[in-house]
């Protein structure tokens, strides 16, 4: 189909090659398989002659992931093709992904060859390739500084000596949208033997463009997209699959184009590649990033709450979130803060607005964030001022280390008496929290944990922010320390101090507040 676009993920090849060390073979086909539920159309599951590690993943993959073509890299010399065709062989549908540096700079500096044995090793690459393998895709590296015409030339020799399909990367992120689409029009003008292979592309995000060149390429004709999972990648990344995906999705009515994805998988995909390599996903990031359904000005809070397109172009069901997110800060109009109240089980006639509301800004503008439990203290208790914490923890120790039962010692305050507990645990941070258990006695379950670092250098700030479920509803609770232990038990004592507060305020709201959106 002409309005197909296969997606190529090379999460596993070229994202892995952005990570400080390389996945194991249970990390790789954790991906794998999740990808595969993703419904992407080829997986480059690595570079198999970079190592024994890597051949053993990619040959792995290709036994046991079905569904998409499993592709493994390699360079255009006999001992990186023979290798990559071995371990793909175990896949229903292998293939062959070879490359050659095509620009000046790669011929004259890297590889030292004239054009004409760069030539010369495209049809040597692809020939042997062809013999082992049924699909082959060849690249022509950095495509997006090569001289037009000796492009063209690499392009027609790869289809001639049975490429089925050839990428045009721009590796180093150089070209601009107007640029690339002038490649892709030329090659399909010039090359006589294009209409034999399918057009693929590969865009770096080293000026930010690699989705804009990457859609601005299908809209000319490319039927391949080779992207990442998060973007992630050499340098800025990758084009991010996500990104790709949901443009084709969203518009398509301009692009005229369809992908196999299944859109639903998205965000799974992305927070299990999140976790897995340790790449944090920045929370503006288009599609999956933390903000990216998240409403605080009260003009677009409103607008959701009337019409959710009027501020959201695509839905969070589309993507696999069950909803948005409604952030309530001092920028929260009352139409926002009144509707959440009412979530939160309190009706009409109980919300007075009008002495509420100020109540409301107040603590946002102390706070920055209001959460539910928040809302619901301020509801019930007479004054902000009133709106303390009933623990306090004074004092935490913890030991742990190979070969050492982890273990934390806790001392807390409450009414003027201090009561010291100590626990033992999985690590230190379980140790802790289950210690501040035995001291206030509450039935509490972390259903979510979360750090970020929010300062540079060895004395870093550490903010952690739990999600806890206990019989008077869901909670969120943050911490701030340079100790990563410190923090977490802050943040733990925040829940705490929530739950304090409800069974103060609000006891005839317990358990009413299990489903409430954080």
């Amino acid at each position: 189909m002409k309005d197909r676009v296969l997606i190529f993920d090379t999460t596993l090849r070229d994202g892995e090659q952005a990570l400080p060390a390389s996945l194991s073979v249970g990390q790789k086909i954790r991906i794998a398989r999740q990808l595969a539920r993703l419904k992407v159309d080829v997986i480059e599951a690595g570079f198999p002659i970079s190592s024994p590690g890597d051949f053993v993943s990619v040959q792995t993959i290709a036994r046991e992931v079905k569904g998409p073509i499993i592709c493994g890299l390699a360079r255009a010399v006999e001992k990186d093709i023979l290798s990559c065709a071995a371990a793909v062989r175990p896949a229903k549908r292998p293939r062959i992904h070879t490359f050659l540096g095509t620009s000046t700079i790669h011929r004259e500096k890297k590889l030292r060859r004239t054009q004409e044995e760069c030539l010369a090793m495209v049809a040597a690459a692809v020939k042997l390739a062809r013999s082992k393998c049924g699909d082959v895709e060849f690249s022509a590296e950095d495509a997006g500084r090569t001289e037009r015409d000796f492009l063209c030339k690499v392009v027609e020799t790869a289809i001639k000596h049975g490429a089925r399909t050839v990428n045009i990367p721009d590796t180093v992120g150089y070209t601009t949208p107007e640029i690339f689409a002038s490649i892709i029009d030329d090659l399909r003008n010039r090359v006589p033997n294009i209409d034999k292979a399918i057009l693929a592309v590969h865009c770096h995000n080293d000026l930010g463009l690699a989705t804009s060149n990457s859609i601005t390429a299908v809209k000319h004709g490319a039927r391949q997209v080779e992207c990442t999972v998060n973007g992630i990648g050499e340098r800025a990344g990758n084009a991010a699959l996500e990104e790709v995906v949901m443009i084709m999705n969203v518009r398509r009515d301009y692009l005229n184009v369809t992908c196999g994805v299944d859109t639903t998988e998205i965000m799974r995909t992305s927070k299990l590649v999140r976790d897995v390599c340790s790449m944090p996903v920045q929370p503006n990031k288009a599609v999956v990033g933390g903000n990216a359904f998240a409403h605080s000005s009260g003009i677009h809070q409103d607008g959701v709450l009337k019409a959710k397109a009027t501020y959201e172009i695509m839905t969070p069901e589309s993507i696999g979130l069950k909803e948005n997110k409604m952030n309530l800060t001092g920028r929260s109009g009352s139409h926002m803060v009144k509707n959440r109240l009412q979530s939160l089980g309190y009706a009409e006639k109980d919300i007075d607005l009008a002495t509420f509301y100020p109540k409301f800004k107040a603590l946002a503008d102390k706070k920055g964030t209001v959460y539910d439990d928040d809302l619901v203290a301020l509801m019930e208790a007479p004054t902000i001022e009133e709106i303390g914490d009933a623990y306090r923890l004074e004092y935490l120790n913890v030991t742990g280390g190979t070969g050492v039962i982890p273990t934390a010692t806790v001392r807390i305050a409450r009414d003027g008496k201090i009561e010291q507990e100590a626990a033992s645990g999985d690590g230190v941070v379980d140790a802790a929290t289950k210690a501040i258990d035995r001291v206030v006695g509450y039935d509490i379950r972390i259903k979510d944990y979360h750090l970020d670092a929010i300062s540079e250098g060895r004395e870093a700030q550490g903010r952690v922010k739990i999600v806890a479920v206990a019989p008077e509803g869901t909670f969120t609770g943050v911490g701030t320390s340079t100790d990563i232990v410190e923090a977490s038990a802050k943040a733990y004592m925040d829940v705490v101090n929530k739950i304090a507060r409800m069974r103060k305020y609000a006891p005839h709201l317990r358990g009413k507040r299990a489903r409430a959106r954080l």
